[in-house]
Formats: C-alpha cells, structure tokens, sequence
C-alpha cells in the first residue's frame, strides 16, 4: 500500500486510541532495515510508522558527507516507493531532532512538503518530532508553537517531549535522575500553549522513567501510572475525554509487558523500537559470520565462498530476524492482526 495520507494516518491514531493499542515506530537507517520493518509489519497484519533520526539521515545521505536533509529525503523517497509492495500502510516520521538541528533537519524538510502540498500533493513526512528536552519547558513550547502552525498547514502531526529521557541516541543524552518524570504542571503547561488541537495536532512524550538503549529490569523505575494520573488531571481540567493526550513512549527497551500494557492504556498510541532491533539486526550478521567464518574469508589461500560473503545472503537472514522483533513488538503494543489496509 502507498505510504499513508495525512487523513490515513490520522485515522491510524484515532483508531488505536479507541481501540487500545500502540504503533511501533521503528527507527531506520538503511534499505535493508526499512525493507525488515515493511516485513514484519506484512508478517504481523499491523499498519506502524518508520522514522529516522538526525544520525540516521546523516548514514542515509553518506556517511561521508553528512547531509541530514538529504538523507532523510532519501529515506522516504524510497520508504515512499517499496511500501507500494507491501499490504500494511505506514507513516513516515522524523525523530528526535533537539534545538541545534532544527535548522539542517526538520525545517528544511517541512520547507520541502510545503513545497509539495502548494503543488498539490501530500506532505512527504507524516509526522516530526520536535525534541525540547534540553532546553527550558518555555523556550521548549515557545518554538513548538512556531513549528505546530507550519505542520498544520500541510496536515502532519507535530510530537513533542515534555519531560527528559535518560541515556543517549544520536548525540541527545540526559542524565537519571528525577527530571525523567513529567509532571501534571508541565502537562498544563503544553495544553495552554498548543491546545488540544484546534492549533494543529500534535503527539506528546511524556516522561515517566524511560531511558534510551539498554539497561537491565530494575535499574530505572518506570511509572507508566504517572501517565493515567496527568490524563486524568488534564480530563478534569479541559474534558476533551478521558484521555485528552495522544502519548508517545520513548525508551522503552528492557520494559516488561505489564509496564508497555499499562503505559498503552493511559493513552499511549505510538512506541519507538530501536535499540532492540538495531540488535537483533546485527546480532543476525554476528551469527551468521562466526557460523560461516571459511566462506566469509579467503583463509590461508583459499577463496571464500561469494554466495555466503555476498551482502544479500547475509542481508536476508539479518533483515528477517529484525523482521521477528517487529512482529513481537505489534504483540507487545496490540496492534497485531488490525491492520485496515
């Protein structure tokens, strides 16, 4: 199916909203891995989102030249193509983008769909993530609300972080500590300056513990009842239903089923997967090389074995086992077997 419209994908949310379950948003950075996200979501039966983050576009575009916008133009120019091959529908999504690259990232791409949407067309992503974590809640929301009036005038969604995830991805990195939890306060505060979609939609990461990459159960205490409780205080506050957020979850690595089961339930349509398929992907190769050394190396004058050391041998293999941890996610998040496509 064709990459989702700005309708489609609005549909997608408002579905999963009211239905109960979550998107998995899997982070790409080459062919290969969008070819093993529109596997698993065909294997799975589940519409989802694939995003890219700045570090990612940096690879798409060449990891000699550096040239984000680029390389995530290309990312979606051939996500836009192959997903036609594909049963699923899915939306194309910019993650991650902090302050200092605003200006090389996800401007110059909302610039490029409004060139699209004046010649007719749809936007070429559905959706960016504007990443403020690093910077005072007000200049945070101060430069949401430039964003969001431009995401409104080409019909894409507008995410926020409102709140701190700890760890690092693509150079944002924040400490433990208790500034990962946000607060009903800083709820109000993103209400009051973006509305609740009057000024354009947007997706809200709040934060209630999560930490990007890989950290054993225990080591970081997630409270995804926090979230019930800021929907609950915001619902008395302003209506707009009993969950008046779209939420979105970010560092959820290592996060059991009870805890992504219950973040789903307080409003949660959209989690991102990336530390665990970036190594079930290469833990793929890993295994397939060491399995293989011989063929893989011309050893003590020996010539290999091209069908093993060609890329797309090895590539296959890795692509359907990142595949398989797509179609967990789609179980872990609900959508498993709904989509409408």
């Amino acid at each position: 199916m064709p990459v989702a419209t700005p309708e489609q994908y609005a549909e997608m949310l408002d579905r999963a909203k009211i239905e109960g379950f979550a998107y998995p948003a899997v982070n790409v950075s080459s062919s290969s891995t969008i070819n093993s996200v529109l596997q698993g979501l065909t294997e799975a039966g589940s519409d989802g989102i694939i995003q890219v983050t700045t570090g990612g576009a940096d690879y798409f575009a060449g990891q000699s030249v550096k040239n984000r916008a680029s390389g995530a133009l290309a990312f979606a120019a051939f996500a836009t193509e192959v997903a036609k091959n594909y049963p699923v529908t899915v939306a194309l999504h910019t993650d991650h983008c902090p302050k200092d690259a605003l200006e090389n990232f996800v401007l110059p791409l909302i610039a490029a769909s409004e060139d699209e949407v004046r010649a007719g067309r749809n936007p070429i992503f559905q959706s960016h993530m504007w990443d403020g974590s690093a910077v005072p809640l007000t200049e945070n929301l101060d430069i949401a609300k430039e964003i969001i009036a431009r995401t409104k005038a080409i019909n894409a969604i507008l995410e926020v972080e409102i709140g701190v995830v700890g760890g690092e991805e693509d150079g944002v990195s924040h400490e433990i500590n208790e500034h990962l939890y946000t607060t009903l306060d800083d709820a109000i505060a993103t209400i009051e300056a973006l509305g609740l979609g009057e000024n354009g939609r947007y997706m809200a990461a709040l934060t209630f513990g999560n930490v990007h990459g890989v950290y054993k159960p225990g080591n970081v205490k997630l409270k995804p009842e926090l979230l019930g409780a800021i929907q609950a205080g915001l619902a008395e506050k302003y209506g707009h239903g009993p969950k008046p957020l779209d939420l979105v979850f970010h560092g959820g690595s290592g996060s059991t089923q009870e805890e992504i089961t219950e973040a789903v339930s307080n409003g949660v349509i959209k989690m991102n997967i990336d530390t665990d398929t970036q190594y079930t992907y290469s833990r793929s190769i890993a295994d397939t090389v060491l399995k293989n050394y011989d063929g893989f190396l011309k050893v003590d004058g020996e010539v290999g074995n091209k069908k093993v050391y060609d890329p797309r041998s090895w590539g296959k293999i890795a692509e359907s086992a990142m595949a398989k941890r797509v179609v967990e996610a789609t179980r872990e998040l609900g959508s498993f077997g709904k989509s409408k496509s």
